[in-house]
């Protein structure tokens, strides 16, 4: 039997672990699943033969390395930070390794002894990024066998509500870890390329600047600036490209809405909030607010926001309940951010049978035989229900044919890397069609950067 350790079987794991059980008795395959909490394994897994569950702590090293050592390749599911020590017991013991986190520094780190160990380190291979990288350099790579030069890129992704599923005033729910969906954007200003200028957004402005797009089929959506979209632009090889502008997809009008946290520092994830345990969700808003010995919160917020009564802002403010004096907080020394989180969660958590989606939009533009050129490509997934998600989809799939081609020797180029191969891209974008994840394109006539409101 071919051993495979799943570390982490949370909510993006349901598609991956379900692939790899399907392809369990064909493949020769034995899995582990590890986790603190396996209750959640359990229910993903039934009672199928071929695989085991065990309690294992990533922090205990004992835990750790016999988990890791009794395996052939190690998935780990686990949040990015978390993957290092794994990734250092599977140098040790000489295994495999696929995430679908971005590179951090320490594991960019290992790459010499991964590659003398002859070992494959495959991490971004989830949806964004993932599915993404794949798609993206699938046709970069076809422009240029055909001669053409690429001169602009332009990428977008967003986890977001299904339309039968959209009953909020916000057109959102989470579909992933709500603490980097409210501190989405910070950590320096977002930076891309726009006709050979760079450009900036710092984060106080993210909100404000956004862009539309629209999809065939789903309407419309808003975009505003990924952190860093010059971060992949040698990776793909478009250093003579003018535009390159990634980023982050929501519904019209979501933006500004949110605009209104980050103005009042609600989405602030750095210091700690006194006495937190004990504020009311309308003590927390008053908190960020000027003392007024007469106006209520409501009052006092519409005036420091500049909110008429009438804006469908205000509405989806009162939504989310927050100014309810009853509801508590109930977080120790929690920072504005933890509090504005559970106070979403309420309110955007996926009810069991809701359905979420992911929609992913690439435009291409190149110059071939002297004439400038586009192609728009999108993609839209939508989930069954809470459990397997469109996110749990186009994360844990990715992930699953990656682990699978590098055990059956397709993927073999050792190192630490992200998936931008034909090697890598080829097969899996080739079998995730087969599940419903596949992209449309269309030429369409050349129109060059999208100068609103950028």
């Amino acid at each position: 039997m071919r051993k495979i350790l799943i570390i982490g079987a949370g909510k993006s794991s349901s598609y991956l672990i379900k692939y790899l059980l399907d392809k369990s008795e064909l493949e020769n395959l034995q899995i582990t699943i590890g986790d603190l909490n396996i209750e959640n394994a359990k229910k993903l897994v039934g009672q199928h033969s071929n695989v085991t569950i065990i309690h294992l702590d990533v922090f205990n090293a004992e835990s750790r390395t016999s988990a890791i050592k009794n395996t052939d390749i190690v998935i780990s599911m686990l949040p990015a930070r978390f993957h290092i020590e794994v990734a250092k017991d599977c140098i040790t013991y000489k295994k495999h390794m696929v995430t679908a986190s971005y590179i951090s520094k320490e594991m960019q780190a290992l790459d010499a002894d991964a590659s003398a160990n002859n070992l494959v380190f495959m991490n971004e291979i989830g949806v964004d990024p993932g599915i993404d990288h794949m798609s993206a350099m699938q046709v970069i790579d076809r422009i240029r066998d055909n001669g053409g030069k690429m001169i602009l890129f332009e990428s977008f992704t967003g986890g977001l509500v299904a339309p039968e599923s959209d009953d909020n005033l916000w057109h959102y729910k989470f579909t992933w870890n709500p603490r980097n969906v409210v501190v989405a954007g910070q950590g320096g200003a977002a930076k891309f390329l726009q006709e050979n200028q760079f450009k900036y957004i710092p984060y106080g402005r993210l909100f404000r600047r956004t862009e539309f797009l629209d999809i065939d089929g789903y309407g419309r959506f808003e975009a505003y600036a990924n952190r860093d979209s010059l971060k992949y632009q040698h990776v793909y090889g478009l250093d003579d490209a003018r535009t390159l502008y990634r980023g982050t997809m929501r519904r019209v009008g979501f933006s500004k809405a949110w605009h209104i946290f980050v103005q009042l520092g609600m989405t602030d994830d750095s210091y700690t909030i006194e006495d937190s345990a004990n504020m009311s969700y309308r003590d927390f808003v008053n908190a960020f607010l000027p003392y007024s010995p007469t106006d209520s919160v409501e009052l006092k917020f519409r005036h420091a926001l500049k909110i008429d009564q009438d804006d469908i802002i205000w509405d989806k403010l009162v939504e989310l309940d927050i100014f309810n004096p009853n509801k508590m907080v109930e977080l120790d020394r929690a920072t504005p951010a933890q509090i504005l989180t559970k106070i979403l969660m309420d309110k955007w958590t996926l009810d069991e049978d809701d359905k979420d989606m992911i929609v992913m939009y690439h435009k291409f533009g190149y110059e071939l035989d002297g004439k400038k050129h586009q192609i728009d490509a999108t993609m839209v997934v939508v989930g069954e229900d809470q459990t397997y998600t469109a996110m749990a989809k186009t994360v844990g799939l990715p992930v699953a044919m990656a682990t699978l081609d590098i055990l059956n020797g397709k993927i073999k180029t050792p190192g630490v890397q992200i998936p931008i191969s034909r090697e890598v891209y080829t097969p899996i974008l080739k079998e995730l069609k087969i599940y419903g994840v596949q992209f449309n394109e269309k030429e369409v006539p050349y129109l060059g950067y999208n100068p609103l409101n950028l």
